[in-house]
């Protein structure tokens, strides 16, 4: 078995998941929201020893840019020396740009 991965979240996965818990509260069920966000949280801890185990995301084709699939969402990260960064945590119909300036 390979070496456990360290993972974390970029400020933009945070800000997702910021954003989505208060869409939920506005909608008036802010505990679905903060289950949903643990839900993904937890869901995250499987690439700590099998970091690879996301799908390559097909607009960028790159091995090293995957995504986990959380329904409603995309749970998009890298990896780079050890670490497992969670870059986006996306609506599943929502697509990356991937042209300059893309927001990966």
């Amino acid at each position: 078995m390979g070496a456990r991965m360290r993972v974390e979240f970029a400020q933009s996965a945070r800000d997702d998941l910021r954003d989505m818990m208060a869409r939920y509260a506005s909608q008036g069920v802010p505990e679905a929201g903060r289950r949903l966000a643990m839900e993904i949280i937890d869901r995250v801890r499987q690439l700590e020893m099998f970091p690879d185990s996301g799908k390559v995301v097909p607009e960028f084709d790159a091995a090293w840019l995957r995504e986990l699939e959380h329904a409603p969402f995309r749970i998009v990260y890298r990896c780079a020396q050890g670490v497992v960064t969670i870059v986006r945590v996306w609506r599943g119909e929502r697509l990356m740009d991937p042209g300059p300036g893309g927001n990966a």
